[in-house]
């Protein structure tokens, strides 16, 4: 009988960039079932609300789930990552680096990660080179200046970010 490993990639997504599905493209290969957390983060300011981003990420990372024959879930979570993680049954969580900055802070919250659930462990992919400069509070301030970052998010992205912005004027 085998047991399925279940990943964890939490984020805020907001909104899911290029550089998001780099890594939950990479991450599908890694487990059985990949639960996608969106988080709830005030602090963030989000352009989107909770249930659009769940939508959004839905969207774009089903067809890549279905292609690796994993199974997908997408879930929001108001709550400390280790008790979420716990609560999908994940034994690994998924993170993504793009540089000294995230190691840095993704090393503090794996260290108490740690601390709180030994069983879960952390693993780090970094980021494709050409998605290292990405961020999804850049990609936002690119597009309220009227910039392009159609080669940042995907096409169905791009749109709503730009009707947004252009709503809000």
């Amino acid at each position: 009988m085998s047991i399925d490993r279940i990943g964890l990639y939490p984020g805020t997504f907001d909104p899911i960039t290029n550089g998001h599905l780099d890594i939950i493209k990479r991450g599908l290969r890694l487990v059985d079932k990949l639960v996608i957390g969106v988080a709830t983060n005030p602090s963030k300011n989000p352009m989107f609300s909770l249930e659009e981003r769940v939508d959004m990420v839905t969207r774009e990372c089903g067809p890549l789930a279905a292609e690796a024959g994993v199974e997908l879930s997408v879930v929001k979570f108001d709550e400390l990552l280790v008790k979420f993680a716990r609560r999908v049954e994940a034994t690994v969580i998924i993170r993504g680096l793009r540089a000294v900055a995230d190691f840095e802070y993704e090393f503090q919250m794996t260290g108490m990660n740690y601390q709180l659930d030994p069983e879960i462990e952390t693993v780090f992919l970094m980021a494709d080179p050409k998605f290292q400069t990405i961020a999804s509070k850049l990609v936002k301030e690119v597009a309220k200046y009227g910039g392009d970052i159609a080669q940042f998010v995907p096409e169905t992205i791009c749109e709503e970010v730009n009707q947004r912005i252009n709503n809000s004027k």
